[in-house]
């Protein structure tokens, strides 16, 4: 269940396998790929690139996508034990983790998932976003609050190279917006940006990135930190070139701030005006502690980048705390620890929203060594016929699309952008994508 990358990666390495095995792939959206269609910023073609590698496991023979189909709603674990031998959730996470600060219930306060979704085209959030801010806020010090940030920051006509939807760059395009500030409770050496994603921000003619030079500094558990990994080492040089660096003078202004943890989401009527931050220090660890004295920033937006969380699924067991099923090598467990036969998961729902996509493949890997240890323990199902689940969706009335159908929506979608010099645009409404995959 989820046809995103660690889904794809389960089912190749499955056909890769010594066993006889047919697979499908269900998948809630009309089209594949998940995460890289609906999470990654539209200005990352590096990213997407990834698509190429997923199309060729979807072109195999031996596995089938059923799309446009709801778990929990089109069909649920029961249903599923009837056609299939074994079943893995890979359904990702897609809500926004909480933020316990006062103020973030008000108009203006919003979670980045829903931003991503909707700068993305996903069909099931609004079609108009709120942009009317001139100075805005972004909490996290991660690389999807670098995506949001650089949406925020750019131009709407920078991004006419991808594949934004038409209501999207139109929402854009109106956007008074002049600064964008990131904020991180801990210090440079504590970010998680990747290097290539933090260097990205500072490629647009249109976007100057400011960073505080007293913000760059180190302890003893930082300066562990950069020993230990490259990777932080790479980012904090980039922080502190442009740290010392003199100020251009391009339109626009993204901040980089460390060292300030929200305490609070200012409001007036019910709104956002400003954001208060603690100012914290290090402690010799790495870690931080507040020191009492407190900014309040001018912002009329606040966008929470702290992290995504997945969402129950029917009839699996849930951790709500840690916002995963339980689970043992990928084999899911009951609320007394037993392995719950046939059950298995992978990706994020299985370890939660952390590390790149190229990740998952060993989350995959694993998760499929527990199913085929298990294979002979495995009940048969009632309806093995790849014809009866095709049946059953279509008693049911569900408008389910196939690998086929994406060929369709894909050249589609070409088709739209080709008028304009574009590589694709793509369709946002549901019902549209589901007709024209099924023509």
């Amino acid at each position: 269940m989820g046809a995103g990358p660690a889904g794809i990666y389960a089912a190749d390495l499955l056909d890769k396998s010594d066993a006889d095995v047919s697979i499908d792939l269900f998948e809630r959206m009309p089209a594949p790929f998940g995460l890289i269609r609906y999470g990654v910023a539209p200005d990352h073609p590096r990213i997407k690139g990834i698509v190429t590698a997923l199309h060729k496991v979807l072109d195999k023979p031996s596995i089938r996508l059923l799309g446009n189909v709801d778990y929990g709603t089109d069909i649920k674990l029961d249903d599923l034990r009837e056609f299939y031998d074994a079943v893995i959730f890979s359904t990702g996470a897609t809500a926004d983790r909480t933020l316990d600060i006062d103020g973030v219930e008000l108009d203006g306060s919003y979670g980045a998932a829903d931003f991503v979704s909707w700068y993305d085209g996903h069909p099931d959030v609004p079609r108009t976003w709120p942009l009317n801010a001139t100075s805005v806020a972004v909490l996290g010090v991660g690389n999807v609050a670098l995506d949001v940030a650089r949406i925020l920051a750019k131009t709407a006509d920078e991004l006419l190279t991808t594949d934004i939807p038409a209501n999207v760059y139109d929402g854009l395009q109106a956007s008074p917006v002049t600064d964008v500030h990131v904020f991180g409770r801990r210090g440079p050496a504590q970010a998680k940006f990747t290097p290539l994603e933090l260097r990205e921000l500072d490629h647009s003619p249109n976007v100057e990135v400011i960073v505080d030079p007293e913000d760059i500094e180190f302890d003893e558990g930082s300066i562990a930190t950069l020993r230990a990994s490259k990777q932080a080492d790479m980012v904090v040089k980039t922080l502190q070139e442009w740290a010392i660096r003199d100020q251009g003078t391009r339109p626009k202004r993204l901040h980089l701030h460390f060292f300030h943890s929200p305490s609070e989401i200012v409001g007036e009527d019910g709104r956002v005006t400003g954001l208060r931050t603690e100012r914290t220090e290090l402690t010799g660890d790495g870690n931080v502690r507040g020191t009492g004295q407190f900014h309040d920033w001018d912002v009329q937006a606040v966008y929470r980048a702290v992290g995504y969380l997945s969402t129950h699924l029917a009839e699996v067991p849930f951790d709500h705390n840690a916002g995963v099923v339980p689970n043992q090598a990928g084999r899911v467990l009951d609320l007394d620890e037993n392995q719950l036969p046939g059950v298995y998961v992978t990706g994020w729902i299985k370890r939660g929203p952390i590390g790149l996509i190229g990740h998952t493949k060993g989350d995959a890997a694993e998760t499929v060594a527990s199913l085929l240890a298990d294979v002979d323990t495995l009940a048969t199902p009632g309806q093995a016929s790849p014809a009866a689940i095709l049946e059953f969706l279509t008693e049911r009335g569900v408008p389910f699309t196939t690998w086929e159908g994406w060929g369709k929506l894909d050249a589609h979608e070409r088709a739209l952008g080709e008028p304009h010099g574009r590589e694709r645009i793509k369709v946002v409404e549901r019902e549209e994508m589901t007709r024209v995959s099924r023509a």
